[in-house]
């Protein structure tokens, strides 16, 4: 039985957490409680697996609960967040402290689509209920990004390597040599932002190629989620927009509520943002994404599949391997969650499982021979 104490000052939230999620027969809610204050005190008393915080409380708000738990008493935590630029915001600053996920309080309204809203956040709950989560997040210092130099700022391929990969971060080496691959694909989603973080904020800003990145989030979350790792990370990072060329050090974090595909039109490389196909599962894909990458450019192609629920990029995957493109997953035991990475890995399609401390470098290889 998985056990669960619910955090939140509106009581109209506490009730549909709580009926949504003991609809599960595996899970059980324990506690509930108004504000951090009680949180914590509920959370002491309970010794829960789960927590589902609210950020915006009285007498001790999420940001603050969410410092003391993982101080003291460090577990997997859910935010609950607005689907706002300032909700995304103060999100993306709890995973950065330590909680593993967010759930919309739209998850609360009256909706044609409960089952399937219920269905996920039970999952999510039972996903990372699973997983340790460390008391020492990861919080990567800001990095100064130098000047680009004006020969990467005037193409999309640089006609020679660095001779070294440690302009920012000091850390990450190359052999030498022209790069081999033309872009890096990335799938994510539970768990994926400071995943993200921390894979990003050690490449150096001569970095040879462009990254684009499919995270599972919310529209008004991917926006505000650039511009946080933009701040971080010596490569520039922005929100995808259609029709842009694909340059080398910077990352595209596809919109959501859309895809992002890699276009290849006669060696121009170009990104096409679209909501099409609706159907999908997730928006963005991460099929998507890594499909147009292995059919754009074939073994000048790398996907990474990093931590998250289900098997999105599997699919596509398959095809950029087909296409001879190179893949990297994530190590189980890094994972917040080991389903994207577990189902390559599962299929044989993964090159290599690589650490997410090492991911970074594993990239940076890959790119290279």
């Amino acid at each position: 039985m998985i056990k669960v104490v619910v955090v939140d000052d509106s009581a109209f939230m506490r009730k549909a957490l709580s009926s949504m999620l003991e609809k599960d027969p595996g899970i059980s809610v324990v506690a509930t409680a108004r504000n951090g204050e009680e949180g914590l005190e509920q959370i002491r008393k309970h010794d829960p697996d789960v927590v589902t915080l609210d950020i915006e409380m009285p007498r001790m708000d999420g940001l603050t609960a969410l410092r003391h738990i993982m101080m003291e008493m460090p577990r997997p935590v859910l935010m609950v967040s607005s689907l706002t630029v300032e909700g995304a915001e103060a999100t993306l600053k709890a995973m950065e402290l330590g909680a593993v996920d967010f759930i919309p309080k739209q998850l609360s309204t009256v909706s044609l689509d409960i089952v399937k809203i219920e269905k996920d956040l039970q999952e999510k709950v039972k996903a990372i209920s699973r997983r340790r989560v460390p008391g020492r997040p990861f919080r990567p210092a800001p990095a100064v990004r130098p000047a680009a130099p004006a020969a990467l700022r005037a193409t999309p391929r640089p006609s020679a390597a660095p001779s070294s990969a440690a302009s920012s971060t000091g850390t990450l080496q190359v052999a030498g040599g022209k790069p081999v691959r033309d872009v890096v694909a990335i799938g994510v989603s539970t768990g994926g932002p400071p995943a993200v973080q921390k894979v990003l904020s050690r490449l150096p800003q001569d970095f040879p190629v462009g990254i684009v990145i499919a995270q599972h989030m919310p529209a008004a979350f991917t926006g505000p989620f650039a511009k946080r790792l933009d701040g971080v990370c010596a490569i520039a990072v922005k929100e995808a927009e259609d029709g842009e060329m694909l340059m080398p050090g910077k990352a595209y974090i596809a919109p959501g509520g859309k895809h992002v595909r890699v276009r290849n039109t006669r060696g121009r490389l170009t990104l096409e943002v679209s909501a099409e196909p609706a159907e999908a599962l997730y928006k963005p894909s991460a099929n998507e994404l890594m499909e147009s990458a292995g059919l754009a450019l074939g073994r000048r192609s790398l996907g990474v599949i990093l931590t998250g629920m289900g098997s999105d990029g599997l699919e596509g995957i398959k095809v950029l391997k087909q296409k001879g493109g190179h893949a990297l997953a994530q190590s189980d035991s890094t994972c917040v969650v080991y389903g994207m990475p577990k189902a390559i890995v599962d299929a044989g399609l993964a090159d290599s499982v690589v650490d997410i401390d090492d991911m970074a470098q594993a990239i940076m290889n890959a790119v290279y021979k």
